[in-house]
């Protein structure tokens, strides 16, 4: 979706649309607002239902002070007014109350944005503004105050987060992986300790690459078959919260050295067909970007002859395990075992070192045996002989490791037992 051709109206409401969806706000709660290049800005309306939102009931404020539409604006107006007049940087502001970051917000503290790479420079600094009446000038100045100093992202004590960018959908990224830092920090501290990558290992992440290019001419009819079920499969995981906008890869082998693999940068919720880049024999599509684990991918591919679908995503329940170096035990249903098996947690930076001795232990390690691996404080691996069943493999391990921490609350695990394990190994031919 080209959201720099949409008008401001329908742009808010595409992105209050994925913030309800997504459980971030309320019917009541939140409020999104755009700077149009007139000054005048537009904004979500006051006491209407924020699931049943048209372009219609969007409000359009000008500078006077004098406002068009069939509502009021926001009761929030003031501060995102108060934080134009601060930053004239910022175009677009988002505020909501997802119950992660309410849960941060009423025990005073911010999460901590380097507990998985990438997560910091998308949210930018992370401040934290004192309580203040909602709708006040006063609310509007205290937070002003904080994006004036070059913040990018603001905890709001007892209430919520205010995200700005120089787009609405820029707005938004900061806004959902900020509250994927706190849904995965809740989720690791309730396993054990979380651990927070240091500068150099954030650095990692931050590798380039260098392909050469090949250009393509007509796709195959298996080709054309592949990348439909992969953005079938892409969308999917983006609505069951397996992937962010920004993050999770999927790829998919034609034949032999050829393959279909996720492009960078590029929201996944909107990704289509011709977006898919195809990698041929180490190289790439000219004019394409893959994602910047595509070496990874030709390195798995290259060790694995079976393997025909990769996917590296970041589901919130099973990553915890990853940020908080405690095992997962597969072992808690029969599903479970049969379809993830054993699941090593790999030391920090193994799938960035893809080249060299660390990154062979690592394509090693991945086999029909051993299909998923955690990444620490980075991703989770899933492969499969097709897609779906490295997708499938995928929602196991997310919900499997949703049971085992929500099992927390109640009492410690009684995991499935070695006469039973040898029955399901025989039953299965394992």
């Amino acid at each position: 979706m080209k959201f720099k051709f949409l008008h401001p109206r329908d742009e808010i409401i595409e992105i209050i649309n994925r913030i309800y969806m997504n459980g971030m706000t309320t019917t009541s709660g939140g409020n999104l607002s755009i700077l149009d290049d007139d000054g005048s800005i537009w904004i979500t309306p006051k006491g209407v239902d924020k699931g049943t939102l048209a372009p219609s009931d969007i409000i359009r404020v000008f500078s006077d002070g004098k406002h068009e539409g069939i509502h009021e604006p926001s009761s929030e107006f003031p501060f995102h007014l108060a934080i134009y007049k601060a930053r004239p940087d910022i175009k677009a502001i988002v505020h909501a109350h997802p119950p992660a970051l309410v849960s941060f917000a009423i025990t005073r503290k911010i999460p901590d944005t380097h507990i998985i790479p990438k997560a910091s420079e998308i949210c930018g600094k992370v401040g934290y503004a004192k309580y203040a009446l909602p709708g006040s000038d006063k609310l509007g100045k205290v937070i002003a105050d904080i994006f004036k100093n070059g913040h990018e992202t603001v905890l709001m004590e007892n209430h919520g987060i205010v995200t700005v960018g120089n787009s609405l959908m820029h707005a938004f990224q900061r806004l959902e992986t900020l509250d994927f830092c706190a849904r995965l920090t809740l989720k690791a501290n309730i396993l054990g300790k979380v651990k927070v990558l240091s500068k150099r290992e954030l650095e990692l992440s931050r590798k380039g690459f260098l392909l050469g290019t090949f250009k393509h001419s007509h796709p195959s009819s298996n080709e054309k078959d592949i990348r439909k079920r992969m953005i079938t499969l892409i969308r999917r995981s983006y609505d069951q919260n397996l992937f962010t906008s920004l993050e999770g890869t999927f790829s998919a082998r034609i034949s032999g050295n050829e393959f279909l693999i996720t492009p960078f940068g590029m929201d996944r919720k909107y990704l289509n067909v011709e977006d898919l880049v195809l990698i041929k024999n180490g190289k790439k599509e000219i004019g394409t970007t893959p994602s910047r684990s595509v070496k990874l991918h030709i390195a798995l591919y290259k060790k694995n002859p079976d393997l025909n679908a990769i996917i590296i995503a970041h589901p919130p329940n099973i990553l915890a395990f990853g940020v908080s170096g405690v095992k997962f035990d597969s072992r808690t249903i029969p599903e479970s075992f049969l379809v993830l098996r054993d699941i090593p947690i790999l030391p920090y930076g193994l799938e960035f070192n893809y080249g060299d001795k660390t990154g062979n232990r690592l394509t090693g390690i991945i086999s029909e045996k051993t299909p998923i691996v955690i990444c620490e404080n980075s991703c989770v691996i899933v492969t499969g002989n097709s897609l779906l069943q490295s997708y499938d493999r995928l929602e196991v391990a997310e919900f499997s490791a949703k049971s085992v921490i929500a099992s927390k609350a109640i009492g410690e695990i009684v995991p499935i037992g070695k006469f039973e394990i040898d029955e399901l190994e025989k039953a299965f031919d394992l």
